[in-house]
């Protein structure tokens, strides 16, 4: 006799997204997300399968509200989103975007996480979240949204 099936975890519901992008895209973006998880140690991983990218969040609860940064991956490029960004001194402009409130950084590989001037900007947003990261606490990721029309996410 056969056991059902069990449903695949949320890990393996985001590696199989991220496989879904060319391997160039899919490997940048594992490595960013690995950079982000050794930064941000017992962060709420919030995921959204977008209709145009894959989007995880990352905050100390699993409230999205809270989430201070997200790992855009588009078919063509990965940036690290600072949710606040708007509001955050950067010296040396490294943050793009002209929106109310988010701005990124374009990842053109996973090193630009860990420049002097991308963690000072992550240090300030990380000290000015209204609720700490708890760094003793494990991890989790969480599946929010997965949208049924999606384009494809090889660029071809």
């Amino acid at each position: 006799m056969n056991k059902p099936s069990a449903e695949p975890s949320a890990k393996q519901q985001l590696a199989h997204f991220i496989s879904q992008f060319s391997p160039e895209i899919a490997g940048l973006a594992r490595a960013a997300l690995s950079t982000m998880r050794d930064r941000l140690p017992g962060a709420f991983e919030m995921v959204y399968d977008n209709a145009y990218a894959l989007v995880v969040g990352f905050g100390p609860t699993p409230r999205p509200s809270e989430a201070i940064f997200s790992v855009f991956i588009h078919p063509k490029k990965v940036s690290l989103c600072f949710l606040y960004g708007a509001h955050l001194t950067d010296a040396e402009h490294l943050l793009q975007g002209s929106g109310n409130q988010v701005r990124h950084i374009r990842l053109e590989s996973a090193a630009v996480l860990k420049k002097r001037g991308v963690r000072a900007l992550m240090n300030v947003a990380i000290e000015d979240a209204v609720t700490p990261f708890d760094g003793t606490r494990r991890g989790q990721t969480i599946i929010r949204a997965i949208s049924k029309n999606r384009r494809p996410r090889r660029v071809i």
